[in-house]
This record gives C-alpha cells, structure tokens and sequence, in this order.
C-alpha cells in the first residue's frame, strides 16, 4: 500500500491558495470601483446638501404659516414664492448693471493692469503686457464660460441648459421634503438601534438649528456689507461700485478667505489710478470688514454659528478640494455638521463613559455649532 503524499504546507502555498488569491482580485476590484464612484459620490452628496440646505428655511416658514392654519402644502408653496420672488426682485435690481459692469471691468482690464504693471516691470524683468494679457485671459475664462465656477459638476457636461434644469430639479425635491419631512426623519431615526434614537433626533435638531441660523446670518449679513460698501466706494467715487459690491457680498459666504479675496480687485483697480483712491479703497474696506466683523456678524449670527477660526480655515481647504467653488459656498453647514457629528458620536460617549451621571458632555457640546 502506497502512502499518500503529504500536502505541501510551505509559506509559498499558503500564499497562492485560490480562495486568497480570489479575495485579493476581488478587494483591487473593489478598490478601482469606489475609485471610479468617488467623483460621482462627491457630486451627489453636494447636491443632497444643497437641497436639504434649501428645503430648511421652507419647511421653516410652511410650520410658522401652519400656526395661522393655512395647511402645510400652501404653506410651503408661499414659501417658496415668497423666497423666488425677493430674490427676482435683488436680481433685477442689481444683476443687469452687476453684469454691465464686469463686461467693462474686463474691457478695460489690460489698461488698468498695464498702469499696475508699468512699475513692477523693472523689478521682475517681465516681458511688457504679460500680465495683463494673462489676467485679461483669466477673466475671460470665467466670464465667457461660467459654467467651470460649478467646480466638479462641469466635469459632467454641466451647461446653462443643464444649469437651470438641475436647480428646478433641487427646489422641486427641497419643496418635497418641506411639505412632509416626518417620514425621513422616522427612516432616517429608524436606522439606528432603539436605544440611540434619542440621541439621533437630538443631532437632527442641533443639525436644523445651526443651519437655519447660518442661512439667516449670511443673507442678513450680504445685504449690509455690499450696502456699506456701496455707498463708501459711491463716496470715494470709484467706478463699478454696483460689482465691487455685489462681488464682497456674494464672497461674505466664504469664511475668512472671502472678505481678503474681494478686497484685492477694488484695491488694485483704484491704486491703478492714483495711490490716493487706492489708499481709500483699502481705508473703505477695512472699515466695513470690522463693523460686520465685531457689530454685524456677532448680531447676526448670535450662538447659531460657533466655530473657531483656525477650524474654519482648515474645512474651506478641505470643502474647496472636494466640492471646487461650490463648497466653498457651504463650507459652514459641512464644518458645523462634521464637527456635530464628531461631538455626538465620539467626545459625547466618551464623556459618558468617564462620568456615566453627566447627561451631557463639556459646555460646549450643550451649545449649537
């Protein structure tokens, strides 16, 4: 009788079994896919946001109408017309002279840089005109093909057709989710296990609360700091006052790095003319940013939105990686929502663990972000 051969239990065939072989296929298989989805991921979850951004101030007004009766669905509807309508009506106002003159300002961008660049030349040994010519191109870029501000969404083929009919898309779903947003909350309570559900509604409430206060905070504050502005550049009497203006309005959604980005186009425009106005652009911007910095915002906003600056400044890097110039735009509702979700679901139970008496973590977790 012939003895069997022993099976081979080298490392080298423990390495090369098939079921570990097909494991590792289909891991790299995994891999390349999420790599695939990724971008796809990213859009999605920025447009999700953006619709429950916009479906919270109407479910907001839709509760506050249901107190005099008018039922939900009305409510809502008004909302929403009320909110199309006021901006329609800033639009009107303002985007037709807004787009008249940065049509001008970038007309006459190769002259104004070229003042500018006259006196750096010398310095850098740059070739005549090179900088106006790239900025001049820079701006057409921008101006000519609006859609590459849409940041990753452009790289699916966005146009301004594409544009409106997504938009109408987002405010049709934002109108939904108004009417009757108790079944998504229910589904949404409902994933996580029985005994945490308390703690899911309470992040869903301090989620609703910063991002009302934000949405309040930012259009309260763009209506006053493009007014100031206005009537002190008016004052000094700088040209395209109507577009500096609106421009540092709309960059007030940008935290920290959009009042310095605003600053830099009015200031260079008037230093292009003389070093006196721009001396007083600077003195004009300066002024305002510190009224809405330590008056306007502190009132404004209040306790709804808290974040430390250093935070800030990190999460728009991160958002305008992600999310281009569109998450620039909601870098506040995506900090203040990572920074809820990491204080309920690590440093709260953390805190729990250490002091199981203490129903609530630190100070700071009881205030809204």
């Amino acid at each position: 009788m012939t003895a069997s051969p022993e099976p081979d239990r080298s490392p080298s065939a423990a390495i090369f079994r098939p079921a570990l072989a097909y494991r590792a296929v289909m891991l790299a298989l995994a891999l390349v896919a999420i790599g695939l989805l990724f971008k796809q991921l990213v859009d999605l979850v920025l447009l999700l946001l953006i619709t429950v951004i916009i479906a919270l101030p109407i479910a907001a007004g839709a509760s506050w109408l249901e107190r005099f009766r008018i039922p939900r669905v009305l409510g809502a509807l008004l909302t929403l017309l009320f909110g199309a309508s006021v901006l329609a009506l800033l639009l009107a106002f303002v985007i037709p002279e807004f787009v008249t003159q940065v049509d001008q300002f970038v007309r006459e961008l190769p002259g104004t840089v070229h003042r500018v660049e006259h006196g750096i030349n010398h310095t850098f040994g740059l070739k005549p005109n090179a900088i106006a010519n790239a900025v001049q191109r820079f701006a057409n870029r921008y101006t000519q093909h609006p859609a590459i501000l849409l940041g990753p969404l452009s790289s699916v083929g966005l146009t301004v057709v594409g544009a409106v009919g997504g938009l109408i898309v987002v405010l049709i779903t934002a109108l939904y989710m108004a009417i009757n947003p108790a079944p998504l909350i229910r589904g949404l309570v409902r994933l996580a296990p029985p005994a945490q559900r308390d703690d899911v509604v309470r992040i869903l409430q301090r989620i609703r609360v910063a991002w009302l206060g934000w949405l309040r905070g930012i259009a309260l504050d763009m209506l006053v700091l493009g007014g100031l502005l206005f009537i002190g550049m008016k004052i000094i009497g700088l040209q395209f006052a109507v577009g500096f203006a609106v421009f540092s309005a709309l960059l007030t959604v940008i935290p920290n790095y959009g009042s310095v980005i605003s600053a830099v186009p009015p200031i260079v425009y008037g230093l292009a003319h003389s070093v006196n106005q721009g001396v007083l652009v600077t003195v004009v911007y300066v002024i305002v940013n510190q009224i809405e910095g330590n008056l306007v915002l502190p009132l404004i906003m209040g306790r709804a939105v808290s974040l430390h600056p250093a935070v800030i400044a990190i999460g728009v890097l991160i958002a305008g990686a992600l999310f281009g110039i569109l998450g620039l735009f909601i870098s506040v509702p995506l900090i203040s929502l990572t920074l809820i979700l990491i204080q309920e679901t690590w440093v709260r139970p953390q805190e729990r663990r250490h002091d199981p008496l203490a129903d609530s973590g630190p100070a700071a977790l009881k205030a809204p972000v």
